[in-house]
């Protein structure tokens, strides 16, 4: 007798069948990473296969003519019956291009996870051990079931909706369009800018550790950082100056971008018949990832103005949070209150010191 429940529940409570793989994976998904935080005391599990589930999610959809009718192993993709015979008939190129700009981040993310060492199963997020510290043991708990587990495991097989609604559009818009070739360009271009903010995050962080210069280092990190900025104590410098977490604004943009795949290709509002699924559905999924690093940036903000808080106050009053062209406002603002030149060389010069770095 098989240990994985079957199907029956899903289909009773109404699952469409292109859910019925995804939502039954998710699940377990939810199971293990839960089962391994509290049995390795580390609840970084989710943080480890972030880097890969929303591809899974949509490669099952863009290679859905593939997959069997009924699953030769646990949980292995299929194609459930009630299936629309025109989504497995064919391959869909939109999701098809989807899938493969998903599996470039894949590889981006993965490589810059995989260096910083956290798919070791020891290394802890340093974030939920500050957290850890702050709420008491049982809330906690709350917190790694409900938020960590469950929440953040719905959210990865939510980003692959997109994905989803390219497949099911009408066979007569499925062809790719100018939108596509636009938003693919745009995709790729936010992903090398991402993987230039990780390298200058990672050589700055390697130089504050052991004070060695790289020249080998990625193109776009091979900056030559100073006293100041190892005694600053965070990386104000190459595109850092712009945006306080140029990083999450790319990985907030690049998901954006991936909603408005189906959006631009799907027919207008008034054109869909009744009961078809609304193309701004697809937009969800990136309002609640944006959500998600909004909240946890203004945590990760708060502990680093803990450790630097003159310096880090007045990094953030000269440089916006994720949006670089509202940087020169924040410089215009402060010019007007006489405190420009005082931030430009606590954040940018070296009016930085180790004796006023925890006061004001």
């Amino acid at each position: 007798m098989s240990l994985l429940p079957s199907l029956e529940p899903l289909k009773a409570a109404g699952i469409p069948p292109t859910f019925q793989w995804p939502v039954k994976f998710c699940f377990y998904s939810i199971l293990v990473t839960y089962a391994l935080s509290v049995v390795t005391r580390n609840v970084s599990q989710v943080d480890r296969v972030w880097t890969f589930l929303p591809v899974i999610y949509s490669v099952y959809y863009a290679l859905l003519p593939f997959w069997p009718k009924s699953p030769p192993l646990p949980l292995f993709p299929y194609s459930p019956e009630g299936l629309d015979r025109s989504l497995v008939n064919q391959l869909n190129p939109r999701a098809l291009l989807m899938a493969g700009l998903q599996i470039i981040w894949m590889f981006r993310l993965s490589y810059n996870t995989w260096r910083r060492g956290l798919f070791s199963l020891r290394e802890e997020d340093y974030r939920w051990e500050v957290l850890r510290a702050k709420i008491p043991k049982w809330l906690f708990q709350v917190v790694n079931l409900v938020f960590i587990a469950i929440i953040q495991n719905i959210l990865l097989f939510l980003l692959a909706l997109p994905t989803h609604n390219a497949v099911i559009v009408e066979p007569v818009h499925r062809g790719l369009k100018l939108s596509d070739y636009v938003l693919a360009f745009l995709s790729i271009a936010t992903l090398i800018i991402e993987f230039v903010a990780d390298n200058q995050q990672y050589s700055y962080q390697t130089h504050k550790r052991t004070g060695i210069y790289n020249e080998r280092e990625w193109p776009g990190a091979r900056i030559r950082w100073t006293q100041a900025d190892v005694q600053r104590g965070f990386i104000t410098r190459g595109l850092w100056a712009w945006s306080r977490h140029p990083n999450f604004a790319c990985e907030q943009t690049f998901w954006t971008l991936q909603a408005f795949f189906p959006i631009l290709a799907m027919p207008r509002l008034e054109q869909l018949s009744r009961g078809q699924i609304t193309p701004l559905v697809s937009l969800i999924p990136p309002l609640a990832l944006c959500t998600l690093f909004f909240s946890s940036t203004i945590f990760t903000e708060s502990i680093s103005e803990s450790k630097y808080p003159t310096a880090y106050r007045a990094y953030k009053r000269r440089v916006a949070m994720f949006v670089p062209f509202l940087t020169p406002v924040c410089g215009w603002i402060l010019q007007l209150q006489g405190k420009k030149e005082y931030c430009d060389r606590l954040v940018y010069g070296d009016g930085i010191t180790k004796e006023n770095q925890k006061t004001e």
